[in-house]
């Protein structure tokens, strides 16, 4: 990471209050979490057993993105929004073992994940990595505080995994996505993944209702609903399809209440 000061607003740590970033730690086996993330986390394994695939699933389908972006795309920079507290292979490190010179700037608004950023997100010598203190709510802090480690004239594969749940009205979610893909050139990427209810409708709306009673909603969108997201852009093989079928090689894996794309603008 640079030596830069981390830009946008100072996040104040409530452990009493579940954050979706330290609840999805704990879903994928972290340590970086507290009892009111445990508690719920927990609560939705009880009525949703199938919400620790979809982490899985999910971070998997991060490593295989980048890899494409990074690999046969040439992208060479990246804009992680929601980044999610740091794990193995985080999107720096599989951008940067395709090529080193690849920039990445992540953003998240929890104070546990600031922390982390500034010890681990370390990146190569010849590429660069930040970190942003930004609410997804607010794309034009975001946007302002990635110029100093992106290039915005050049193509920006914009990373949304598993964030924009969080973003409960569905005009608002549109309009956020809207202006990120709008400042960025012909030629970058959106990768987006958003949770869904199609499989396991009765046991995702239970989780969805016991994550809203604890304080950390998180909206459930149709098929149709995530296809939004992607007006306009121009869908790779194959598709909006569930995070565990996204290129997941020869064998077929189970398919998880979690949509994913990944789409170039022209």
């Amino acid at each position: 990471m640079t030596d830069s000061p981390t830009r946008g607003r100072a996040a104040k740590l409530d452990v009493t209050v579940p954050h979706s970033a330290r609840v999805w730690n704990y879903w994928l086996g972290g340590k970086d979490n507290f009892a009111a993330d445990r508690q719920v986390g927990d609560q939705v394994i009880e009525v949703y057993p199938a919400i620790v695939d979809v982490a899985r699933h999910t971070r998997a389908f991060l490593g295989r993105a980048v890899r494409h972006l990074a690999g046969e795309a040439g992208i060479r920079q990246f804009l992680d929004i929601g980044t999610g507290l740091p794990t193995a292979d985080n999107t720096h490190q599989v951008a940067q073992r395709v090529d080193p010179t690849c920039r990445v700037v992540y953003v998240d608004n929890d104070p546990i994940v600031l922390a982390h950023a500034r010890a681990l997100l370390v990146g190569t010598p010849e590429g660069r990595t930040e970190y942003i203190d930004a609410d997804v709510r607010d794309p034009d802090l975001i946007l302002t505080g990635a110029a100093g480690t992106l290039d915005f004239d050049r193509p920006v594969a914009l990373m949304m995994l598993g964030i924009m749940g969080n973003v409960l009205d569905d005009d608002e979610a549109y309009a956020i996505v809207r202006r990120f893909v709008d400042a960025v050139p012909s030629g970058s990427y959106l990768a987006l993944e958003d949770g869904t209810n199609v499989i396991r409708p009765e046991a995702a709306h239970q989780a969805e209702q016991v994550r809203a009673d604890a304080g950390d909603p998180y909206r459930l969108r149709s098929p149709e609903q995530i296809a939004r997201f992607f007006d306009g852009l121009e869908l790779l093989e194959p598709g909006i399809v569930p995070v565990s079928r996204w290129r997941c090689g020869p064998e077929l894996a189970p398919e998880v209440d979690a949509l994913c794309g990944l789409a170039r603008k022209p």
